[in-house]
């Protein structure tokens, strides 16, 4: 892996997720100053790492947590059916912070804005998707991109696909792992066929730090470094591989079944704005980020093995 050069001074990581921890945990091993900004409080143990509960849409709290700061990282994951009530008063409050500090704004977006397209997605895209959630994002973006280029903060962007990780929000967490583990069968949701990209969060880490902390990257969106596309049912595949396990039984749950659940399930009916990117082709064009600042994705075994780790250390713990 490229090595990180960090900006000098304190680093404000907002969000103590997967990617918001990684982002800590990756500044704090580079010899930077971290606080780490969380409702709960949480983030990782590190003697450089101080954690703060906090809420993060008052400019104010992020202040007090960090007086000042040479980048701030929005790491923040609003729950998944409150984008349009959590979003804009955080966003707001992260802008406000670059604004008041001088601090590089760092945000952690994702592809929605792109909507459905035919080709692999690429920075320069339309952000022409017209689904609630999306919309949110490219006016996120819209707003702090002008505020860039009206010289009032500097701003860099970084896009990822669906992640690779642990959790519940994980395609292939929660949901799978244990079930793949015992040796039952797993549901996914879509086609399990088409190529889809995965990304990891560390790598979503470290594409937001290095893009922060180079010129180079301000004033503009990245997509992270991510592995070949896998379908849904090789990425199954290859976990049962790396858990030298036999390879379950894989099956799509029913879109008529998904329908009639969504009816009392918000978080259901949340994911059909977003439902072609689990049906059709869903593939990153991340070249831009590996040529500009040399940087890779983590190579696919080591996330497969990861993973595996993770969900047989909770069995042995449980």
């Amino acid at each position: 892996m490229t090595e990180l050069t960090i900006t000098p001074g304190t680093h404000l990581v907002v969000g103590a997720g997967e990617v918001g921890s990684a982002a800590a945990a990756l500044l704090a091993d580079a010899g930077a100053d971290v606080v780490v900004v969380s409702r709960s409080g949480r983030g990782p143990a590190h003697p450089r790492v101080r954690r703060v509960a906090a809420d993060a849409s008052s400019v104010e709290a992020l202040l007090a947590a960090a007086p000042d700061a040479a980048v701030i990282y929005n790491c923040v994951n609003p729950v998944y059916t409150r984008w349009e009530e959590d979003w804009p008063p955080m966003a707001a409050a992260f802008l406000a912070y670059a604004e008041r500090t001088g601090a590089v704004l760092a945000v952690v977006s994702n592809l929605y804005g792109y909507g459905p397209v035919d080709v692999p997605m690429y920075e320069q895209l339309p952000l022409a998707a017209t689904g609630h959630k999306a919309v949110v994002r490219i006016g996120m973006w819209q707003e702090q991109l002008a505020a860039h280029e009206s010289g009032r903060i500097r701003m860099t962007e970084v896009r990822g696909s669906d992640y690779l990780c642990p959790g519940e929000q994980s395609m292939f967490g929660d949901r799978v792992m244990p079930r793949l583990l015992a040796g039952k069968g797993v549901q996914l949701i879509g086609n399990l066929e088409v190529p889809h990209t995965w990304t990891a969060p560390v790598d979503v880490a470290r594409t937001a730090i290095t893009a922060a902390c180079d010129p180079r990257g301000h004033g503009r969106a990245w997509h992270v470094p991510s592995n070949a596309p896998r379908s849904q049912r090789e990425v199954v595949r290859d976990l049962a591989a790396a858990a030298r396990v036999a390879t379950p039984k894989v099956s799509a749950v029913p879109s008529s079944v998904l329908r009639a659940m969504s009816v009392f399930q918000p978080m259901l009916r949340e994911l059909r704005e977003t439902e072609y990117q689990r049906t059709r082709t869903y593939i990153l064009d991340d070249r831009a980020a590996r040529e500009t600042f040399g940087l890779a994705p983590t190579p696919w075994d080591e996330l497969l093995a990861a993973q595996v780790a993770a969900y047989r250390s909770e069995a042995v713990a449980a």
